[in-house]
């Protein structure tokens, strides 16, 4: 029978499970394939699972509970095996692999860090303040040049300058962050986000993760929206 795969634990992680349930409609215990020094923590399924929330939210209260007694390599959302052996032939075939990420995890959880521009018109007048081509052209614009190559000349001057302004902000913003993480990861930004970057932060930097957090956005001003989430399971950092 096909199996959910949650996460991979070492074997002597206790795995309180009580009063979860797993993800489908009709949920099948959670329980435990045992490989040597692994465990994979899954249950029978007997449906296509798709990403609905009440399955997205059985699958993260899995990796919360384990994550909260010790190390946990958790598996993404939809990870089915074809049944138990394999599963065991998973766990086999890189074990010392398992085995050191899980200890390179141990202690850690993974914050995610995102920032946009919440309102951009500080930083426009900011930018024809500082730029004189760009307070030139705007002011042509304004008194009335209809030359139709001017608004478009301005806003990618603009562009390439708020584009600018953002990569060292967002390069400062890291810099400022990585001394409370063990590793860290930068991804593109998404949608109106010019940072996109996760953590692994060990359990004693947390407290000072958040207090610096709170004096970063103090910093910035209420232009900048600064966005922290977690602890959460460490998913960017298995690998």
């Amino acid at each position: 029978m096909p199996l959910y795969v949650y996460s991979i634990t070492p074997k002597d992680h206790p795995r309180r499970l009580d009063g979860l349930h797993g993800v489908g409609s009709e949920p099948s215990p959670l329980r435990t394939v045992t490989a040597g020094p692994l465990c994979a923590v899954v249950s029978d399924i007997d449906e296509a699972i798709r990403p609905k929330r009440r399955d997205l939210t059985a699958h993260q209260e899995v990796q919360e509970r384990l994550m909260a007694d010790g190390a946990v390599l958790p598996l993404q959302f939809g990870y089915i095996a074809t049944d138990e052996l394999s599963v065991r032939t998973a766990l086999e075939s890189d074990a010392d692999g398992y085995l050191a990420t899980l200890a390179r995890l141990e202690g850690c959880a993974e914050y995610h860090v995102r920032a946009s521009q919440a309102d951009e018109t500080p930083l426009l007048q900011q930018i024809l303040e500082d730029l004189p081509e760009a307070r030139e052209l705007n002011e042509r614009i304004r008194g009335g040049d209809r030359d139709p190559g001017l608004p478009l000349a301005l806003g990618e001057m603009i562009a390439h300058e708020v584009q600018a302004r953002q990569e060292t902000l967002a390069a400062g913003l890291t810099e400022a962050l990585l001394p409370f993480s063990r590793e860290h990861l930068a991804r593109p930004p998404s949608a109106s986000d010019f940072l996109n970057l996760s953590l692994l932060v060990p359990d004693e930097h947390k407290g000072s993760l958040r207090t610096a957090e709170a004096n970063i956005a103090r910093e910035i001003g209420d232009d900048i929206d600064l966005r922290f989430s977690g602890p959460l399971p460490p998913y960017t950092f298995v690998q």
